[in-house]
C-alpha cells in the first residue's frame, strides 16, 4: 500500500469517526429538551440548576475555538459540534433565565463566562508563536472536557449507594460513550493528543456507566422477581 493511499484511508477513517461525532453529539445536545418542557409548562425552574448549562457553554466555546485554524489545523468538525452545542447551550440559558426565580444570579455567571471566553480569545491571539498558542488553547479545553467528562462521577458513586439506575439514564449514558469515542478516534487519525486524551478518558467512564447502567438494571429485575413474603413454613 503506497503513502498516499494509507494517508487517504487514514483521513477518510478520522473525517467519518467526527461526523459520528457530531451525530452522537446532538443526542446529548437535545436531551434537556423534556427538562424544558416541564419548566416552560410548569413557568418554574423548580429545583433545577442551570449550572450544568453554563459550564457546557463555556466548554463549548474553548473547544470551538480550539477547532479554528487559527488554533489548530485540519479541526474543522471539532468546530462544527461546539457551534452547535453553543447555540443549544445559550438558549438552553435564554430560557432558564426567562422561569429563574435567581435570574440576576444566572445572568452574571453568563456574563462571567463570555468574559472568561473573551479573554481566553484575545490573550491566544496576542501570542505570536503558533505552536505556543495551540498548546495553551489546547491544555484549556482538555482541561476543560476532562472536567466535563469526570462531573457524572456523582452520578455513579450514587448508583452504587442506591444499587438504582434511576438518576442514570440510558440513552445519555450511551450517547456520551459513543461520541467520546468517536472523538477519540478522531483525535487518533489526526494525531492530535488534545482531542484523544480526554474522549479516551471519557469513553472509559461512559462505558463504566454502562456497565453499572445493565449491572444495576438486572439486580433490580432479580430484586423485583423476590416474593414480598418469605415464609419459613
Amino acid at each position: 500500500m503506497s503513502l498516499f493511499a494509507a494517508y487517504s484511508i487514514c483521513k477518510v477513517a478520522k473525517d467519518a469517526a467526527g461526523i459520528a461525532g457530531n451525530v452522537f453529539a446532538f443526542g446529548l445536545f437535545v436531551s434537556p429538551i423534556p427538562t424544558f418542557r416541564r419548566i416552560i409548562r410548569n413557568g418554574s425552574t423548580e429545583m433545577f440548576s442551570g449550572l450544568p448549562y453554563i459550564y457546557s457553554l463555556l466548554n463549548c466555546l474553548i473547544c470551538l475555538w480550539y477547532g479554528t485554524p487559527l488554533i489548530s489545523a485540519d479541526n474543522f468538525l471539532v468546530t462544527t459540534v461546539n457551534s452547535i452545542g453553543a447555540v443549544f447551550q445559550f438558549v438552553y440559558i435564554v430560557l432558564f433565565l426567562m422561569y429563574a426565580e435567581r435570574a440576576k444570579k444566572m445572568f452574571a455567571l453568563l456574563v462571567a463566562v463570555l468574559g472568561i471566553f473573551v479573554i481566553i480569545l484575545v490573550g491566544s491571539l496576542q501570542m505570536d508563536d503558533i505552536p505556543m498558542r495551540r498548546l495553551f488553547v489546547g491544555l484549556l479545553s482538555c482541561a476543560s472536557l476532562i472536567s466535563m467528562f469526570a462531573s457524572p462521577l456523582f452520578i455513579i458513586k450514587l448508583v452504587i449507594q442506591t444499587k438504582s439506575v434511576e438518576f442514570m439514564p440510558f440513552y445519555l449514558s450511551l450517547s456520551t460513550f459513543l461520541m467520546s469515542t468517536s472523538f477519540f478516534l478522531y483525535g487518533l487519525f489526526n494525531d492530535d493528543a488534545f482531542i484523544y486524551v480526554p474522549n479516551g478518558i471519557g469513553t472509559i467512564l461512559g462505558l463504566i456507566q454502562l456497565i453499572l447502567y445493565f449491572y444495576y438494571k438486572n439486580k433490580s429485575r432479580e430484586n423485583s422477581r423476590e416474593p414480598l413474603i418469605v415464609s419459613y413454613a
